[in-house]
């Protein structure tokens, strides 16, 4: 399946088999493939929870409209990011490059974000979104189905997971085998409400 046929065919799918175990080797693979989604300044700032154990899903479940693919998918991941990426050692985002990429990008990192909290928590978002949409896009390709959900409690979600002070919840996906047809596609929007030449 080419990139176009894997966009054009992934769905967010709701009902997946239950029995179906995600292997080790599969689970690898769709993280690497994670992995290389953009993010800026290469920082890397999206972090995944892989979550599987059962009883926990159970309860994710119930702070989550009792939505049936947090159990029964093969694997939930919930997307976060880490809000202090950029107080990092640049060494560590910037190290495999020539030394004049890595003297012009790792004394800009902390200055671009410095006192900007919305811009940190922007990044953190956009960086999570980039890796869930190849996360999903990889999955699709692997021959599994996937659904991103906000429908939760974000509260509750992260003292159920111990979510760190310093990360962000951004979304959950869900990934396993698809059980039932997705729904009907909705109709996308005319490109005259969504699409802009230059100016607005």
């Amino acid at each position: 399946m080419n990139a176009i046929e894997t966009i054009e065919s992934r769905r967010s799918v709701k009902h997946y088999d239950p029995e179906h175990v995600m292997s080790e080797e599969d689970l690898a693979k769709l993280i690497e493939l994670t992995k290389l989604a953009p993010s800026s300044f290469n920082m890397q700032n999206y972090r995944l929870l892989v979550v599987r154990d059962p009883e926990l899903r159970k309860q994710l479940r119930a702070v989550a409209w009792d939505q049936a693919q947090v159990t029964d998918a093969s694997v939930l991941f919930l997307m976060c990011a880490d809000l202090n990426a950029h107080l990092a050692d640049p060494a560590k985002y910037w190290s495999h490059a020539p030394q004049e990429v890595q003297d012009i990008l790792g004394p800009a990192i902390q200055p671009f974000y410095e006192g900007k909290e919305q811009l940190i928590r922007d990044e953190a978002v956009r960086s999570s979104a980039l890796a869930g949409m190849t996360l999903m896009i990889a999955a699709k390709g692997m021959g599994y189905e996937s659904c991103p959900m906000v429908g939760y409690d974000p509260e509750a979600v992260a003292k159920l997971v111990n979510l760190p002070s310093d990360y962000v919840l951004s979304f959950m996906i869900a990934v396993g085998k698809q059980t039932k047809p997705a729904w009907p596609r909705g109709e996308r929007l005319p490109d005259s409400e969504v699409v802009s030449y230059d100016r607005f």
